[in-house]
């Protein structure tokens, strides 16, 4: 059993690497498929990356229900320290979660699960944070939408393979919808509810 003491720390400098992983999520989602560095680090539980542990310090707390994928729910380290470090409690329910965290996409399940927002408030969807193998390489993507100026190239290794295509259910969602982060070690690119992704093939 790991004790509190054994746990892996958090931000050694709370405010500002909140602040810096904050602004590093905001422009990932400012400009969808732009590739942010997550620079503060902290320490990381068992299948968790490093840019997910600074993103949970940063975007977790008391009040933001969180679901885990299986792997991430099994481990008791991941929810010692989710528990200490955030206080987000996790639940079951997929549909009532504002975060989701998928510590491998083969993991994901049905996107439909998930809070899909209402048309009063869109805004109570579960963001999905999903760790990937790279983004820097892989599969070349076109995307295009508001925050980018024609169109955005991204470069990505990425499961489920056809996650871009489970995505499209979001056109007819608007305003409702999922928005996605996806994380490779302190690499993050947003892939808001109103991007649309286009595979260019390898």
């Amino acid at each position: 059993m790991t004790t509190i003491a054994e746990l892996p720390p958090g931000f050694a400098d709370k405010v500002l690497s909140a602040q810096s992983t904050f602004r590093s999520v905001m422009d990932a989602m400012a400009r969808p498929g732009a590739v942010q560095r997550i620079v503060p680090m902290a320490g990381t539980a068992d299948t968790m990356m490093r840019g997910t542990a600074a993103i949970a310090l940063t975007l977790f707390d008391h009040d933001t229900p969180l679901w885990l994928d299986p792997r991430m729910a099994e481990s008791t380290d991941v929810l010692k320290w989710l528990k200490f470090h955030t206080g987000a409690p996790v639940i079951q329910d997929s549909s009532i979660a504002a975060f989701a965290l998928i510590s491998d996409g083969v993991l994901l399940p049905p996107l439909e699960r998930f809070a899909l927002g209402t048309n009063e408030y869109p805004d109570r969807s579960t963001t999905v944070i999903i760790q990937v193998e790279s983004l820097d390489s892989g599969q070349k993507f076109e995307l295009r939408g508001p925050g980018i100026d024609g169109v955005a190239m991204l470069q990505a290794s990425i499961k489920p393979f056809d996650l871009f295509e489970q995505l499209r259910f979001n056109e007819t969602l608007f305003p409702r919808g999922i928005d996605v982060v996806l994380v490779a070690d302190d690499a993050v690119v947003a892939i808001p509810r109103t991007t649309r992704v286009m595979s260019k093939g390898s």
